[in-house]
């Protein structure tokens, strides 16, 4: 009996659908070729990965990205409305680091979440480099497509070894010369800005050095020494970046868990104290992103202004001890101007914090301690009263106590204290001891 499909051995849709498989295979093959064309000569013309990023959307319309391991951007192509469209998504910080965190690599599906955007890591060695991304609207990209990414990938790995190479030479010589420059050894002050603008940096103009040092001691960690040097470089590139993007000719370099830099001050007048450390807020939180450069928290500690070369060494030493205090006042992650000491900067040359201890001992007692609930009261009582020169009425105010409460707190402050109220002696005293107290580590 013949068979009702017709089609079943019909010698034309045979050839048809080997044709299409054919053609499918050739235009694979086609756009492989072009993917690797593209390629060779990016790497013979000795390009850069703004230039990859380039060829990438030639191929792939829309935008093409490479980001550092922690997602922070360093080339990207497209036009400015794609461009624009891209970094609204929200794979985006606040602040352009792609979240890398939150993006798998590889091959997407058509119709999956986040199918527009494809992502494959930049890997030479055991060495991760970060991501090459691209961003593709009206298409998803094939297998054979995130083949050609990949050794796209491989060409970034190859231009990011060559410049890291070339950045690790330069950056030697920078970082022996600004730290010859914070110590004082380089010379006379005309010979240290012909050195520095030979190396790009500008030294003849009003600085303030910016330090910032991470709050984790390396030499008393429980981390490997190769997580803890990654960590510290990633840090420190967090900062270079953040610092060259607001002003390129700005010394920067870090050095064991320190970066510093001499950021541009204004020329004298009302409110630059604020701008200054305005700048300074921006560019740490900047390095500190989400998961960026501040995945180990930091310190940052801002000198005044110095208007010669010869100056930078005191500014240094200046910025060191506004860390210090800073975290002593603060805590982790404090950001604190020189000037913003006011008595600290004194209290913290004493060497022996014992005798720091047994000072606040001495002139609070028991309110030094916490033995009572109501003691850590009585000391907040106090701070206001002495802030408010011993004013009743405002202390009220500020505590939200009646007239009468707050009359019995201080008579029970004297019975402890003594009579701080008619005696400026004691009060000077009380004042320092509290101070002292909200020192850390005293």
């Amino acid at each position: 009996m013949p068979s009702t499909d017709s089609g079943a051995d019909d010698p034309t849709a045979t050839v048809a659908a080997l044709r299409r498989v054919v053609d499918h295979q050739a235009e694979l093959l086609r756009r492989e070729d072009e993917v690797n064309r593209i390629l060779v000569q990016t790497v013979l013309a000795g390009g850069s990965l703004d230039d990859l990023c380039e060829s990438l959307v030639t191929l792939f319309p829309g935008v093409a990205l490479v980001t550092t391991t922690d997602g922070r951007i360093v080339a990207r192509a497209g036009s400015e409305e794609s461009l624009a469209e891209v970094m609204a998504l929200e794979c985006f910080d606040r602040t352009g680091r792609l979240i890398v965190e939150e993006e798998p690599v590889g091959v997407r599906s058509a119709g999956a979440t986040r199918s527009e955007r494809t992502m494959v890591r930049i890997v030479a060695g055991s060495s991760d480099h970060g991501l090459l991304a691209v961003f593709t609207p009206q298409r998803v990209l094939t297998v054979t497509d995130v083949h050609g990414l990949e050794r796209a990938a491989a060409v970034a790995a190859l231009a990011i070894t060559k410049n890291a190479a070339v950045a690790a030479v330069e950056g030697k010589y920078r970082a022996e010369f600004l730290r010859d420059t914070l110590v004082g050894r380089v010379g006379s002050p005309t010979e240290a800005i012909a050195h520095a603008a030979a190396l790009g940096w500008n030294l003849d103009r009003r600085m303030v050095v910016v330090v910032a040092e991470t709050d984790e001691d390396d030499s008393h960690t429980s981390r490997a020494s190769d997580e803890v040097r990654s960590l510290q470089d990633r840090f420190v590139r967090a900062w270079v970046q953040a610092v060259r993007t607001r002003e390129p000719q700005a010394p920067v370099a870090g050095f064991s868990q320190e970066v510093v830099a001499l950021m541009p001050a204004p020329c004298g007048g009302e409110g630059d104290h604020d701008a200054v450390m305005r700048s300074v807020g921006e560019m740490v939180k900047i390095v500190r992103g989400d998961g960026g450069g501040g995945r180990r928290t930091f310190s940052t500690g801002v000198s005044r202004p110095v208007d010669s070369v010869a100056d930078i060494p005191r500014a240094y030493a200046e910025a060191l001890r506004a860390v210090a205090v800073g975290r002593q006042m603060q805590g982790e992650s404090a950001v604190m101007h020189f000037d913003g000491l006011g008595i600290y900067r004194l209290l913290s040359l004493i060497p022996d914090t014992a005798d720091l201890r047994a000072f606040v001992d001495e002139a609070l007692g028991a309110l030094a301690t916490d033995e009572q609930p109501s003691y850590a009261d009585l000391r907040q009582t106090l701070q206001v009263l002495l802030d408010t020169n011993l004013n009743v009425a405002e202390t009220a105010r500020i505590l939200f106590f009646h007239y009468n409460t707050l009359r019995y707190r201080i008579a029970k402050l004297e019975q402890m204290l003594g009579p701080f109220t008619t005696d400026p002696q004691l009060r000077l005293t009380l004042a320092l001891a509290l101070r002292i107290r909200q020192m850390r580590g005293v």
